[in-house]
C-alpha cells in the first residue's frame, strides 16, 4: 500500500530576485530553507519506533527473566543435589556395617570404599572420598561418571586439597577451568582434625548451558516477533493514520474561496471523531466566511444608492440658501439610512455568534404587555393586546422585544390610520408564542417566501412611511432561529397577516 506521510517537509522553491539582494531577507530565506530542510520524523514512524521500543523492553526482559528463573531453579536443584547426597553419607556412617568385621567401621577409607561402591553419580556429578595420609597427602577414592568439565575434581589436586581443608560444608570453588558447587562430611572417628571426608562436587556449566540455550532461543524467538510486529504496526499505523493525512490534505487544499473539502468518516474512534470535530470546524468557517461575503456584498448594495445620491446632490448644490438647505437635509436624511443599515447588517452578522441572545428566566406575560405599551407609539392604530399567557420561559427579553417591536412597525407600514393591529402570547403545550396581527392588505402567496430574506420586500406596501432597506423580517428570523424557533406567517382571520415567533424554549 503506497501512503503519503502526514508532516513530510515541502520542498521549497528556490527564488531569484535579480542582482541586488538585501542581506537581511537573504539570511532569513537561508534559515527559512535550512528549517524546513531538517529530516522530519513522520507520526507513523514515531509510533513505530515508540511500539519497537516498548517491545523490545518487554521481550528483554520476559528472556531476562526466564534466564534468572531457570538459574535460581537449577542454583535449587543442586543445592538439594548436594544436601540429599551429604545426608546420605551421614546415615551410613552412623548405620552402616563393615562387610570384613560384621561391625560398625573404624577405618574411614574402608567406610568411604564401600559406600562409593553402592552409588552410581548423576551427570556432573562426582563422589569423592578424601583420606590424609602420614606425609599430609590426600588419598582418593572416586566414584564418577564421565564429567564434561575441563579439569574434573579428581584430576585437579589443588581444589581438592582446598575442599578438604575448608572448615565449611558446603561451598563454591571458582577455578579458571570451571566452577564447582560442593558438600562435604568430615570423618573423624576418634576426635580432632578429620582424617578423611566424604565430598560430592557438582559442575553446573552444563546445566547453566541450557539456561542460556533458553535465554538465545527467547532472543531469536523475540527478534521473529519483532520483525513481524514492524510489518503489521507499519501497515496498521498507516490505516489509523489515514485520516490524519486527510486532514493535512483538505486543510492544505482549503481556501477562503473553496471551502467545501471534507474528510470522509468510517468507525467510531478516536480518529474518526477527529475527522468529525475537523468537518464540524470546517462547516462553521464556511458559515463564517458566507456571513462576512454576504455581509460585504450586502453593504456595498444597499450603501451604494444613498452613497450615490449624497454625492449627487452635493456637486449640483448650488449657493441658494434654500437649496443648500434642503440638499443638506436629503444628505442627512440618507446618512441616517445609512447608519440604519450599516446596523442592521452588523445585526445579523452578530446572529451567528454563541452570545448572541442570553437566556433567563422571564415571566411571558409581562413580556407581552411591555411590548404592547412601547409598540402603541408607532403608530395611531387601533392597538390591541388580545390575548397573554401567564408563563415563565427561558428566553432573551430584550431580542424577543427588538423582535416584536420590529413586526409592529412592519404591521404600521402594512396598515392605514385607524386599523385593528392586535399583540398576544399563548402557550402550546412545551412552546410558546409570541404574535403581531394586522388588519391590513395581507400578504401575497408569491411574497410569503421571500419576505424573510435580506434585502427583499413584498409587492404590496401601504402606508405613509416609505420602504426600509429590506432587512426588518431578516433581523426577526435570526432572533427566533437564535432561541432554537422559527417566525411563520399566515392569513389574519378577516383580512391582514399574522407573524407569529413560535420558541422552543420549555419552561423551566
Amino acid at each position: 500500500m503506497t501512503t503519503t506521510e502526514a508532516d513530510q517537509p515541502a520542498a521549497v522553491p528556490e527564488t531569484t530576485t535579480g542582482t541586488t539582494t538585501d542581506p537581511a531577507a537573504t539570511a532569513e530565506q537561508r534559515r527559512e530553507r535550512k528549517r524546513r530542510g531538517r529530516t522530519r520524523i513522520s507520526a507513523r514512524v514515531r509510533i513505530l519506533l515508540w511500539l519497537l521500543l516498548v517491545m523490545t523492553m518487554a521481550f528483554g526482559s520476559v528472556a531476562t527473566t526466564v534466564r534468572t528463573i531457570l538459574l535460581r531453579d537449577t542454583d535449587q536443584r543442586i543445592g538439594d543435589l548436594l544436601a540429599q547426597e551429604a545426608i546420605e553419607f551421614t546415615q551410613f556412617e552412623e548405620q552402616g556395617i563393615d562387610p570384613k568385621t560384621k561391625g560398625p567401621f573404624t577405618d574411614p577409607a574402608q567406610l568411604l570404599r564401600v559406600f562409593l561402591q553402592r552409588q552410581h553419580a548423576d551427570a556432573d556429578e562426582e563422589l569423592i572420598g578424601l583420606v590424609a595420609g602420614s606425609n599430609g597427602d590426600l588419598a582418593k577414592i572416586i566414584q564418577t561418571r564421565e564429567i564434561p568439565a575441563r579439569v574434573p575434581l579428581h584430576q585437579d589436586a589443588d581444589a581438592r586439597r582446598r575442599i578438604f581443608d575448608s572448615p565449611g560444608t558446603t561451598g563454591t570453588l571458582e577455578r579458571p577451568t570451571g566452577e564447582i558447587r560442593w558438600a562435604k562430611v568430615a570423618i573423624a572417628p576418634y576426635g580432632g582434625d578429620p582424617e578423611a571426608a566424604f565430598v560430592v562436587a557438582f559442575h553446573p556449566q552444563a546445566e547453566q548451558a541450557r539456561a542460556d540455550e533458553v535465554f538465545r532461543v527467547l532472543l531469536v524467538i523475540s527478534g521473529v516477533a519483532l520483525l513481524m510486529t514492524t510489518g503489521i504496526g507499519w501497515v496498521v499505523a498507516g490505516r489509523i493514520l489515514q485520516p490524519v493525512r486527510l486532514v493535512r490534505t483538505a486543510a492544505a487544499q482549503l481556501t477562503e474561496q473553496d471551502l467545501t473539502q471534507r474528510i470522509p468518516v468510517h468507525g467510531r474512534d478516536d480518529i474518526a471523531a477527529l475527522a468529525e470535530t475537523f468537518n464540524a470546524m470546517l462547516d462553521r468557517l464556511e458559515r463564517a466566511f458566507a456571513a462576512q461575503r454576504e455581509f460585504v456584498d450586502d453593504a456595498g448594495h444597499e450603501l451604494r444608492t444613498p452613497i450615490t445620491i449624497v454625492r449627487g446632490h452635493l456637486e449640483v448644490m448650488g449657493d441658494d440658501p434654500a437649496e443648500r438647505e434642503e440638499t443638506l437635509r436629503l444628505v442627512t436624511d440618507e446618512l441616517d439610512r445609512m447608519s440604519r443599515i450599516v446596523e442592521d447588517l452588523l445585526l445579523l452578522a452578530n446572529a451567528e455568534r454563541p452570545d448572541f441572545v442570553t437566556p433567563e428566566p422571564v415571566q411571558l406575560g409581562e413580556l407581552t404587555a411591555d411590548v404592547y405599551v412601547k409598540a402603541r407609539a408607532l403608530g395611531a392604530r387601533d392597538w390591541r393586546l388580545a390575548e397573554v399567557t401567564d408563563a415563565e420561559v427561558r428566553l432573551d427579553p430584550q431580542r424577543i422585544t427588538q423582535a416584536m417591536v420590529q413586526l409592529a412597525q412592519n404591521a404600521v407600514q402594512h396598515t392605514a390610520p385607524g386599523q385593528r393591529i392586535s399583540i398576544g402570547s399563548r402557550a402550546d403545550g412545551p412552546l410558546v408564542e409570541l404574535y403581531v396581527a394586522d388588519s391590513g392588505s395581507g400578504v401575497r402567496p408569491q411574497d410569503a417566501e421571500v419576505i424573510f430574506e435580506r434585502f427583499r420586500r413584498g409587492t404590496t406596501r401601504r402606508g405613509s412611511h416609505g420602504a426600509g432597506a429590506g432587512l426588518g423580517l431578516s433581523i426577526v428570523r435570526a432572533i427566533a432561529e437564535a432561541h432554537g424557533g422559527r417566525v411563520r406567517l399566515h392569513d389574519t382571520e378577516g383580512g391582514g397577516a399574522t407573524f407569529v415567533l413560535t420558541l422552543d424554549e420549555t419552561r423551566p
